[in-house]
């Protein structure tokens, strides 16, 4: 083997080696992870007032409202070992109608990240404080009317929109909260989702990028979750039992497309 040859072999190798140590993670180093709420309908995009959907039962409806929240975000890395975002920056109200809103960008330890999870809803600790320590996205008085006040309460889940199935005024209100009550009990709303992220790309945490889990929200599964019902027979879900019904749906309106790393 000639000089030459064995300059070029040794730059390669150390190339390839550059490369490898480049990709490994630092787990004393924290760097950016967004979670994207991409809502559809459906195989079809979510156009509030304008597009025309179908659900499980044939009904056709058209969304007007659409928000939600989502807090206590957690990630497992490929060890088995869980990372927990810390809880004050791990609120976030997505909005149809606010495009940015729909990343929820938070900080991580770089690393492999096999699964996440997080609720819809707020829990009952964030619910119960002063509302003086409760800023951003949770402060009553900037979250859009996604807060009871008479409940002391935030409202989980909220859309509304107009069918023909409708009875009445041809229109359908899903406002879903309640998270097990404060002076006295009530419902817990509140639910969990667990994302595998195995099937469409395991999130690579490295400073200097940012990965994005790219998260589809079908908000058709809304009638046709775990449960099944007509707009037709429940066109309004507020105080009553039935939100737990509509509760136990929202997670299934969940699913992990990719992951852009």
């Amino acid at each position: 083997m000639n000089t030459y040859i064995r300059l070029a072999l040794a730059a390669t190798l150390f190339l390839v080696s550059c490369s490898k140590d480049k990709d490994q993670p630092n787990e004393t180093a924290t760097s950016d992870l967004s979670i994207e709420f991409d809502n559809i309908a459906g195989d079809m995009n979510l156009h509030l007032n304008t597009g025309t959907y179908y659900n499980a039962s044939g009904e056709s409806f058209t969304v007007t409202t659409l928000m939600y929240y989502i807090s206590n975000i957690s990630l497992k890395r490929a060890d088995g070992s869980v990372y927990t975002v810390p809880q004050e920056d791990s609120y976030f109200l997505i909005q149809e109608d606010v495009a940015e809103s729909r990343f929820a960008k938070v900080k991580v330890p770089e690393g492999d990240y096999t699964s996440l999870q997080f609720i819809v809803g707020v829990d009952s600790l964030r619910s119960t404080m002063d509302i003086s320590e409760r800023k951003g996205v949770l402060d009553p008085a900037q979250n859009r009317g996604m807060y009871w006040e008479w409940n002391s309460g935030y409202i989980f889940f909220k859309m509304e929109g107009t069918s023909p199935a409708a009875p009445g005024d041809n229109k359908f209100r899903y406002h879903i909260g309640f998270f097990g009550g404060y002076s006295s009990p009530t419902l817990n709303n509140i639910r969990t989702v667990n994302i595998d992220l195995t099937q469409g790309g395991i999130a690579r945490v490295r400073s200097g990028r940012t990965s994005n889990i790219h998260l589809m929200v079908d908000v058709s599964k809304v009638f046709s979750g775990v449960h099944s019902f007509r707009i037709e027979d429940q066109p309004t879900a507020m105080f009553n039992t039935f939100t737990a019904t509509v509760a136990d749906n929202l997670p299934s309106m969940f699913r992990h497309d990719h992951t852009e790393n």
